[in-house]
This record gives C-alpha cells, sequence and structure tokens, in this order.
C-alpha cells in the first residue's frame, strides 16, 4: 500500500516556497524541518537546493510513513527518514542544524507548540541559522484578508486552541528565544514567510 499523503495546496506553494529558500540555505546545509506533514515540501526542496542533509520531522506516526513513503518513492538521498519530534516536550534532535524550517504549523496547533518551536530551533541551530515560517498571521491584530478570516473561524471551531496567530506575537516569541527578526515575505494566497537569526546554540 502507498502511505504517501498528498496536500493539494503544495503543487501552488512549493515555487514561491523555494525562491524564497534558495537565497537562505547555503550551499551545504543542514535542514530541519519541524512538522513536515505529507513529506511532499521535503522530497522537493531537498532535490532542489544544495543542501547535503535535509532531516524532516513530525509528531504524527501517519505524517512520518507519508515523508518515508515520498523519500523511498523519488530515491532521494538527501532527505533522511523522518524523526518523531514533540516540540512541546525537552526533548529535540541530537544533531545541530543550518536552517530550521516550519510550514503551516503554527496556526494547526496549540500556542504551546509555538513555543516550543522556537526552543527547539534556539537548541539546535548553529551561530547565525536561519528559522523560516510560512503560513497565514495576522498583522496588528487584522486579518490581511477576508478568506484568512474565515480559515482562522473554521480552524477555532474545530479546536479552540487553534487560530491564525498576530505576527507581533510570533515576533515576540522568538525574541524571547534570542532570536532577531529579520524579515516578512509576502507569499501567495494571503500568506507570509517569516524569516528569523538564531542566537548560539544552547545545551
Amino acid at each position: 500500500m502507498d502511505a504517501r499523503r498528498f496536500a493539494p495546496a503544495t503543487s501552488r506553494n512549493r515555487d514561491p516556497i523555494l525562491a524564497v529558500l534558495a537565497r537562505l540555505v547555503p550551499a551545504g546545509a543542514h535542514v530541519l524541518e519541524i512538522a513536515a506533514g505529507s513529506g511532499e515540501h521535503a522530497c522537493f526542496f531537498a532535490s532542489q537546493l544544495p543542501v547535503a542533509s535535509w532531516q524532516p520531522t513530525d509528531l504524527d506516526a501517519e505524517s512520518r510513513a507519508s515523508i518515508d513513503a515520498w523519500r523511498s518513492a523519488a530515491h532521494a538521498e538527501k532527505l533522511l527518514p523522518a524523526l518523531e519530534l514533540d516540540v512541546t516536550t525537552n526533548t529535540h534532535p541530537a544533531h545541530s542544524a543550518d536552517v530550521v524550517l516550519c510550514i503551516n504549523m503554527i496556526h494547526i496547533s496549540p500556542w504551546q507548540a509555538t513555543l516550543g518551536l522556537m526552543a527547539t530551533a534556539a537548541r539546535v541551530l548553529r551561530p547565525g541559522g536561519a528559522l523560516v515560517l510560512y503560513g497565514p498571521y495576522r498583522r496588528d491584530g487584522a486579518h490581511t484578508a477576508p478568506s484568512n478570516e474565515d480559515f482562522d473561524a473554521s480552524l477555532r471551531g474545530r479546536d479552540p486552541r487553534w487560530g491564525v496567530r498576530d505576527l507581533e506575537e510570533v515576533v515576540r516569541a522568538a525574541a524571547e528565544c534570542g532570536f532577531s527578526h529579520e524579515e516578512v515575505v509576502s507569499m501567495p494566497a494571503n500568506n507570509l514567510m517569516l524569516i528569523f537569526r538564531g542566537p548560539s546554540p544552547r545545551s
């Protein structure tokens, strides 16, 4: 049985995301992707960028199976087997990374997961490494489009702990973990990419 999952948004947003990553991911980089979902992004980016390795992680077992199925089908040598990672715990990957990427997790998880994401990235990033986030955000307390407002309502209806976050709150949470906010990049479909530079790795 083919364990691969298919996310329709991936084919629409992967090229714009790649264009941003291409200027942030240095040659020979080790990339850690948190909440890699279906694995489609990981498989695509690992094949398109000059990385040494791409480590996908996810808390969900079926997502990890999908990631590994995509890896096997594509014979993606730079894409490593998926690891289980719960950023709300004190555990984190043993290796360090040059870039930490997280796509579409922050709004579909409790706020505690965002705080855990920041703490995990601060532990594993090498000095000067980039933390890159993608998804919808509110700015100055307001939604950037009616569609995002509707999406936010649907998320909170599914789980009141979920929802489109305020960009300023995310920036503040990152700063508390030592990150500097470098850039906001407008993306298609009313999404944003947030780029941070990390502190020295913590023990």
